[in-house]
């Protein structure tokens, strides 16, 4: 029999249970019921953790690393990265997938089990959590079961095991109110309305990290990246083509607007030097968010365009006015959810804004408290990008 713990969840205009939502921090004025959930059981690890500190020749504790989402596109880079400059890393993934790098120890289990994190903590100095759902889905119970309660059972797990530094995943979008956003920075505070559930859910979890902060030994950050890219993407640039193969892309708005990417090599960079940085309480980095990306905003529209074209594709034809493609989202919406339909409306609401509105990111924090920079420019990130493209996919 697993234990449960019980949420609170509102009632659906058609007498059903919903979706549960966040007690914490977000309001809601309609009425609630009780639901049961299970907290633990959903996976077990298929491979037992070493449960050791290790210690090198001279008998000197051997700091480790603890990369959860390691098997995935952003943590694969931050293991590569650490393995490559000598450190001990462990990685932490549901599945196993080739390309797994050597050097590395793996472990499989699940965030939403809290045995398996406990024992994949053990005897780790640095935990990096990079494991999410993204998606665009209507349907909040598995955003808010890894998104929410995996990230609550990694800050459990991590003081449980005295684990001294965690470098949390967060997203640019947990800012974004679906209007024009140029040269957003961290004084911008969380949207009053969520129309996705993803950066609703990022932001509840980025909150639960954030708040350990003084009320612990552990040392917390969190990192805001903007459209991750690179050679090894399995999600955005697969997908944006996928769309354009189908002819099911369109050009949102008036093609104006600029947005920020940021390469996975920069990415995973950044959390290191976050880490390396967050040595002690005092840090600046100790219980803040920040924003990372190029630093060069591109036009949303001749970006894509650039990468179809070295897909061997065309170039986007079809447009829709942001106007249209936002009620066309209000409706798919409504449709996947009064039929609880499985999988990811074609547009919604968050994503038309997305794809029509200026959001660019003012990185100034991130340089001045941890000397961040790009280690891969725009020019040669895209020169890349292309030529993989162009061998790859043409």
């Amino acid at each position: 029999m697993l234990p449960f713990v019980k949420l609170t969840v509102p009632k659906s205009a058609f007498g059903k249970v919903a979706e549960p939502v966040c007690p914490t921090f977000c309001k809601h004025n309609i009425p609630y019921t009780k639901i049961q959930l299970p907290t633990s059981g959903i996976t077990q690890p298929e491979k037992s953790v070493q449960k050791y500190v290790r210690y090198n020749n001279k008998n000197q504790q051997v700091l480790m690393f603890l990369v959860i989402g390691g098997n995935g596109f952003l943590g694969g880079e931050i293991v590569s990265q650490l393995v490559s400059r000598g450190e001990s890393v462990r990685v932490l993934s549901r599945r196993s997938v080739n390309g797994e790098v050597a050097g590395a120890e793996y472990c499989f289990g699940d965030v939403r089990d809290r045995k398996s994190l406990m024992s994949a903590c053990l005897g780790v100095h640095t935990v990096f959590h990079t494991a999410s759902i993204p998606s665009i889905s209507v349907h909040w119970q598995p955003f808010y079961q890894t998104n929410v309660l995996g990230t609550q059972n990694v800050i459990d797990a991590c003081i449980e095991n005295k684990v001294r530094r965690l470098i949390y995943t967060s997203s640019a979008s947990v800012t974004f109110d679906c209007t024009s956003q140029p040269a957003a920075d961290e004084n911008l505070s969380y949207p009053k309305r969520w129309l996705a559930h993803y950066p609703h859910s990022k932001a509840i979890a980025e909150k639960l990290v954030l708040d350990v902060t003084g009320k612990s030994e552990l040392l917390t950050c969190s990192l805001r990246p903007h459209l991750i890219i690179g050679t090894k993407d399995r999600h955005l640039i697969p997908r944006l083509l996928d769309r354009a193969k189908r002819g099911k892309l369109f050009r949102v708005g008036d093609g104006t607007n600029l947005i920020d990417i940021i390469f996975v090599e920069n990415a995973a960079a950044g959390h290191i030097l976050a880490a390396d940085s967050l040595n002690n309480e005092s840090s600046p980095v100790n219980g803040n968010a920040y924003f990372i990306s190029q630093g060069e905003p591109v036009n949303c529209w001749n970006w894509i365009d650039e990468v179809l074209l070295a897909s061997g594709l065309p170039k986007v034809s079809k447009s829709i006015s942001f106007r249209k493609a936002w009620y066309l989202g209000a409706i798919l919406e409504s449709w996947y959810k009064l039929f609880r339909l499985q999988g990811e409306p074609l547009m919604t609401r968050f994503l038309s804004a997305q794809l029509a509105q200026t959001h660019y990111l003012n990185i100034t924090k991130a340089k001045k408290d941890f000397n961040y920079k790009p280690i891969i420019p725009m020019t040669e990130g895209m020169e890349k990008l292309k030529q993989f493209l162009k061998y790859n996919h043409q």
